[in-house]
């Protein structure tokens, strides 16, 4: 291989690299959000699921209620 020619490959590395470079600073950076992003959603699903519970639960107490008024109620002939 010539000087020259090794100038040319060297050049055509550089460039190569410099793109590969670029391309991994790139997937860093979706990574990183991604993550940030994972965990918000992470937070909202747990805040979903928390809710969810309480809004569950508050239709068992509502329910046995309904049914001790139910129960207190005189029964009409039919």
């Amino acid at each position: 291989m010539t000087t020259k020619g090794f100038a040319n490959y060297s050049a055509s590395m550089n460039a190569d690299l410099k793109s590969l470079e670029e391309k991994l600073s790139q997937l860093i950076s979706l990574c990183h959000s991604l993550r940030s992003e994972n965990s918000a959603l992470r937070q909202e699903l747990a805040q979903a699921q928390s809710d969810g519970k309480k809004l569950r639960d508050n239709m068992v107490l509502v329910s046995n209620r309904l049914e001790a008024v139910i129960d207190r109620l005189p029964e009409e002939p039919v």
